[in-house]
Protein backbone atom coordinates (compact mmCIF):
# COMPACT_ATOMS: atom_id res chain seq x y z
CA UNK A 1 0.00 0.00 0.00
CA UNK A 2 1.43 3.36 -1.01
CA UNK A 3 1.33 6.51 1.09
CA UNK A 4 -1.41 7.90 -1.15
CA UNK A 5 -3.66 4.94 -0.23
CA UNK A 6 -3.25 5.32 3.52
CA UNK A 7 -5.88 7.16 5.57
CA UNK A 8 -4.67 10.60 6.64
CA UNK A 9 -4.42 9.68 10.34
CA UNK A 10 -2.02 6.85 9.45
CA UNK A 11 0.32 9.08 7.46
CA UNK A 12 2.95 9.82 10.09
CA UNK A 13 4.90 12.73 8.60
CA UNK A 14 8.61 12.51 7.95
CA UNK A 15 10.83 15.43 8.93
CA UNK A 16 14.22 15.64 7.23
CA UNK A 17 16.83 17.52 9.25
CA UNK A 18 19.92 18.73 7.37
CA UNK A 19 22.44 20.26 9.78
CA UNK A 20 26.18 19.73 10.19
CA UNK A 21 25.93 20.07 13.99
CA UNK A 22 25.57 16.57 15.48
CA UNK A 23 24.15 17.95 18.74
CA UNK A 24 21.43 19.82 16.86
CA UNK A 25 20.56 16.74 14.82
CA UNK A 26 20.32 14.59 17.94
CA UNK A 27 18.22 17.14 19.83
CA UNK A 28 15.79 17.57 16.95
CA UNK A 29 15.61 13.82 16.41
CA UNK A 30 14.59 13.25 20.03
CA UNK A 31 12.13 16.14 20.13
CA UNK A 32 10.37 15.33 16.88
CA UNK A 33 10.27 11.60 17.55
CA UNK A 34 8.55 12.31 20.87
CA UNK A 35 6.12 14.52 18.95
CA UNK A 36 5.11 11.48 16.87
CA UNK A 37 7.02 12.22 13.68
CA UNK A 38 9.40 10.15 11.62
CA UNK A 39 12.82 11.79 11.52
CA UNK A 40 15.70 11.45 9.04
CA UNK A 41 18.85 13.38 9.97
CA UNK A 42 21.57 14.35 7.51
CA UNK A 43 24.91 16.09 8.05
CA UNK A 44 25.19 17.51 4.54
CA UNK A 45 23.35 18.18 1.30
CA UNK A 46 24.83 15.04 -0.26
CA UNK A 47 23.58 12.98 2.69
CA UNK A 48 20.10 14.34 2.09
CA UNK A 49 20.14 13.33 -1.58
CA UNK A 50 21.19 9.80 -0.55
CA UNK A 51 18.60 9.48 2.24
CA UNK A 52 15.56 7.23 1.68
CA UNK A 53 12.41 9.21 1.00
CA UNK A 54 9.18 7.33 1.68
CA UNK A 55 6.11 8.53 -0.19
CA UNK A 56 4.59 10.25 2.84
CA UNK A 57 3.82 13.84 3.87
CA UNK A 58 7.07 15.51 4.90
CA UNK A 59 9.04 18.70 5.37
CA UNK A 60 12.70 19.65 5.38
CA UNK A 61 14.45 21.53 8.19
CA UNK A 62 17.50 23.10 6.63
CA UNK A 63 20.53 24.96 7.99
CA UNK A 64 22.05 27.74 5.91
CA UNK A 65 25.68 26.75 6.53
CA UNK A 66 26.48 23.23 5.34
CA UNK A 67 29.85 21.59 4.64
CA UNK A 68 29.30 20.84 0.95
CA UNK A 69 26.79 23.49 -0.13
CA UNK A 70 24.83 26.28 1.47
CA UNK A 71 21.24 25.64 2.47
CA UNK A 72 20.20 28.25 -0.08
CA UNK A 73 22.08 26.36 -2.80
CA UNK A 74 20.34 23.14 -1.79
CA UNK A 75 16.98 24.92 -1.85
CA UNK A 76 17.71 26.10 -5.40
CA UNK A 77 18.73 22.60 -6.52
CA UNK A 78 15.55 21.12 -5.10
CA UNK A 79 13.36 23.75 -6.76
CA UNK A 80 13.78 21.99 -10.11
CA UNK A 81 11.58 19.08 -8.99
CA UNK A 82 9.18 17.86 -6.34
CA UNK A 83 10.50 18.40 -2.83
CA UNK A 84 9.19 18.76 0.72
CA UNK A 85 8.34 22.24 2.00
CA UNK A 86 11.44 23.83 3.52
CA UNK A 87 11.92 25.41 6.95
CA UNK A 88 15.23 27.16 7.56
CA UNK A 89 16.65 26.79 11.06
CA UNK A 90 20.01 28.49 11.35
CA UNK A 91 22.34 30.20 13.78
CA UNK A 92 23.89 32.51 11.21
CA UNK A 93 21.23 34.66 9.64
CA UNK A 94 20.77 38.09 8.15
CA UNK A 95 17.87 39.87 6.52
CA UNK A 96 19.00 39.38 2.89
CA UNK A 97 19.45 35.63 3.47
CA UNK A 98 16.04 35.38 5.10
CA UNK A 99 14.38 37.35 2.30
CA UNK A 100 16.06 35.21 -0.36
CA UNK A 101 14.93 31.97 1.33
CA UNK A 102 11.33 33.11 1.75
CA UNK A 103 11.14 34.44 -1.82
CA UNK A 104 12.37 31.05 -3.04
CA UNK A 105 9.45 29.40 -1.28
CA UNK A 106 10.61 28.56 2.25
CA UNK A 107 7.70 28.09 4.65
CA UNK A 108 9.54 29.76 7.53
CA UNK A 109 12.96 31.07 8.57
CA UNK A 110 13.84 30.50 12.23
CA UNK A 111 17.01 31.32 14.12
CA UNK A 112 18.73 29.12 16.70
CA UNK A 113 17.84 28.75 19.42
CA UNK A 114 14.13 28.88 18.66
CA UNK A 115 11.14 28.05 20.79
CA UNK A 116 9.89 24.49 20.50
CA UNK A 117 6.36 25.77 19.93
CA UNK A 118 7.51 27.95 17.02
CA UNK A 119 9.32 25.07 15.34
CA UNK A 120 6.43 22.64 15.80
CA UNK A 121 4.00 25.23 14.43
CA UNK A 122 6.21 25.74 11.37
CA UNK A 123 6.44 21.96 10.85
CA UNK A 124 2.67 21.59 11.17
CA UNK A 125 2.18 24.30 8.55
CA UNK A 126 4.75 22.77 6.19
CA UNK A 127 3.34 19.25 6.49
CA UNK A 128 -0.18 20.59 5.90
CA UNK A 129 1.07 22.22 2.70
CA UNK A 130 2.67 18.97 1.60
CA UNK A 131 -0.52 17.01 2.31
CA UNK A 132 -2.45 19.48 0.17
CA UNK A 133 0.02 19.25 -2.72
CA UNK A 134 -0.04 15.45 -2.55
CA UNK A 135 -3.84 15.35 -2.48
CA UNK A 136 -3.98 17.64 -5.52
CA UNK A 137 -1.48 15.41 -7.34
CA UNK A 138 -3.51 12.27 -6.60
CA UNK A 139 -6.69 14.02 -7.74
CA UNK A 140 -5.06 15.06 -11.03
CA UNK A 141 -3.90 11.48 -11.62
CA UNK A 142 -7.42 10.19 -11.04
CA UNK A 143 -8.88 12.81 -13.38
CA UNK A 144 -6.34 11.97 -16.08
CA UNK A 145 -7.29 8.30 -15.81
CA UNK A 146 -11.00 9.07 -16.08
CA UNK A 147 -10.33 11.33 -19.06
CA UNK A 148 -8.32 8.55 -20.74
CA UNK A 149 -11.39 6.30 -20.46
CA UNK A 150 -13.43 8.64 -22.67
CA UNK A 151 -13.84 7.66 -26.30
CA UNK A 152 -12.34 10.00 -28.91
CA UNK A 153 -15.81 11.43 -29.59
CA UNK A 154 -16.47 11.95 -25.88
CA UNK A 155 -13.14 13.76 -25.60
CA UNK A 156 -14.38 16.06 -28.37
CA UNK A 157 -17.68 16.63 -26.55
CA UNK A 158 -16.08 17.48 -23.18
CA UNK A 159 -14.53 20.87 -24.09
CA UNK A 160 -17.69 21.91 -25.92
CA UNK A 161 -20.02 21.34 -22.98
CA UNK A 162 -17.67 22.85 -20.39
CA UNK A 163 -16.99 25.74 -22.76
CA UNK A 164 -20.58 26.91 -22.41
CA UNK A 165 -22.05 25.74 -25.72
CA UNK A 166 -25.68 24.68 -25.74
CA UNK A 167 -26.41 21.10 -26.76
CA UNK A 168 -27.63 22.22 -30.18
CA UNK A 169 -24.54 24.38 -30.74
CA UNK A 170 -22.19 21.55 -29.70
CA UNK A 171 -24.08 19.07 -31.88
CA UNK A 172 -23.89 21.38 -34.91
CA UNK A 173 -20.16 21.88 -34.34
CA UNK A 174 -19.58 18.10 -34.37
CA UNK A 175 -22.07 17.41 -37.17
CA UNK A 176 -24.21 15.10 -35.06
CA UNK A 177 -27.79 15.18 -33.84
CA UNK A 178 -28.71 16.88 -30.57
CA UNK A 179 -29.96 13.53 -29.24
CA UNK A 180 -26.61 11.89 -29.96
CA UNK A 181 -24.82 14.82 -28.32
CA UNK A 182 -26.95 14.39 -25.20
CA UNK A 183 -26.03 10.70 -25.06
CA UNK A 184 -22.32 11.54 -25.29
CA UNK A 185 -22.76 14.27 -22.69
CA UNK A 186 -24.38 11.83 -20.26
CA UNK A 187 -21.57 9.33 -20.77
CA UNK A 188 -18.93 12.02 -20.20
CA UNK A 189 -20.58 13.02 -16.92
CA UNK A 190 -20.77 9.38 -15.80
CA UNK A 191 -17.21 8.43 -16.76
CA UNK A 192 -15.74 11.58 -15.24
CA UNK A 193 -17.85 10.96 -12.10
CA UNK A 194 -19.15 14.51 -12.22
CA UNK A 195 -22.36 15.19 -10.31
CA UNK A 196 -22.97 18.55 -11.97
CA UNK A 197 -21.85 20.64 -14.91
CA UNK A 198 -20.05 23.00 -12.50
CA UNK A 199 -18.04 20.09 -11.12
CA UNK A 200 -17.21 18.92 -14.64
CA UNK A 201 -16.00 22.44 -15.49
CA UNK A 202 -13.66 22.38 -12.47
CA UNK A 203 -12.35 18.97 -13.52
CA UNK A 204 -11.68 20.22 -17.04
CA UNK A 205 -9.83 23.18 -15.57
CA UNK A 206 -7.55 20.92 -13.54
CA UNK A 207 -6.90 18.86 -16.66
CA UNK A 208 -6.21 22.02 -18.67
CA UNK A 209 -8.71 20.90 -21.31
CA UNK A 210 -8.51 23.45 -24.17
CA UNK A 211 -11.81 25.24 -24.56
CA UNK A 212 -13.37 25.96 -27.96
CA UNK A 213 -12.75 29.35 -29.48
CA UNK A 214 -15.72 31.61 -29.44
CA UNK A 215 -16.43 33.82 -32.41
CA UNK A 216 -18.25 37.10 -32.21
CA UNK A 217 -20.63 38.19 -34.89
Amino acid sequence: MSGADLPEFAMKPTVYVVDDDADIREALDQMLTLAGMGVVTCASASDYFCAPKPDLPSCLILDVALPDASGLDLQQQLSAGDHPPIIFLTGASDIPTCVRAIKAGAVDFLTKPCRKADLLAAIENAVAQDRHVRAEKVERMRLKYRHSCLTPREQEVLPLIVGGLLNKQAADKLGISETTLQIHRSRVMRKMEAESLAQLVRMAGKLAVPLPRTTSH
